[in-house]
């Protein structure tokens, strides 16, 4: 198990899963991955989580992302995954678990550290503060922009909010993303709505 207070052991760990998502994914998904990491730094240091933590989960969230939907489905079953009826439709949700899995058989995450990856996508009611860092540090990371406008005017919104209050963050990315899936005819993840009734509820 790596030892998350030594510096040295945790950069080492952090030039590994570099180097192995660089081989891994392509080169805009391993700009995000980086970009991801910067945030996921940044919100840690607000809010006083474990940094070394939050830039391993945050440069590796993604490693399972671009695997091939068969290979994705292959991986669950060799690996005995658990895969929804959503997923099964829906197989691209399936990256959060497989990195997951990927991340502590590789390189011996802690299982705070998978669940933050697992979550990722969809969020989960029973996120931890790591958790929420890393869902919304996926969403609001600076490499991200958008061309419309309103798009573009969400994302910033979304950026001064988690400076403030990585809850009301996380909320606002799940309203978000629900009412562009409702748009889209989408199915809808049930963790979303639990994630987000579970929030609502704690500010009641």
């Amino acid at each position: 198990m790596i030892d998350f207070n030594n510096n040295k052991e945790v950069e080492e760990m952090l030039q590994k899963i570099d180097k192995d998502i660089k081989q891994e994914l392509s080169e805009k998904r391993y700009k995000h991955s980086i970009g991801v990491m910067q945030k996921a730094e940044e919100l840690a240091e607000i809010y006083g989580v474990d940094v070394n933590k939050a830039k391993l989960v945050g440069l590796a969230h993604d490693i399972g992302k671009e695997l091939p939907e068969e290979e994705k489905l292959r991986y669950a079953k060799e690996n005995k995954i658990e895969v929804d009826e959503i997923e099964k439709i829906n197989v691209g949700l399936l990256h959060g678990k497989i990195g997951a899995d990927i991340c502590k058989k590789r390189y011996d995450f802690t299982k705070e550290m998978q669940d933050a990856i697992q979550y990722h996508t969809t969020g989960n009611e029973n996120m931890d503060l790591l958790a929420k860092i890393i869902f919304v540090a996926d969403k609001i990371e600076d490499g991200r922009n958008y061309k419309e406008a309103e798009k573009a005017k969400q994302l910033e919104t979304a950026r001064g909010i988690a400076k403030s209050n990585i809850e009301e963050a996380v909320l606002y990315e799940i309203d978000s993303s629900l009412i562009y899936t409702m748009q889209k005819k989408k199915l809808i993840h049930p963790d979303s709505i639990s994630t987000r009734n579970k929030i609502i509820m704690n500010m009641i």
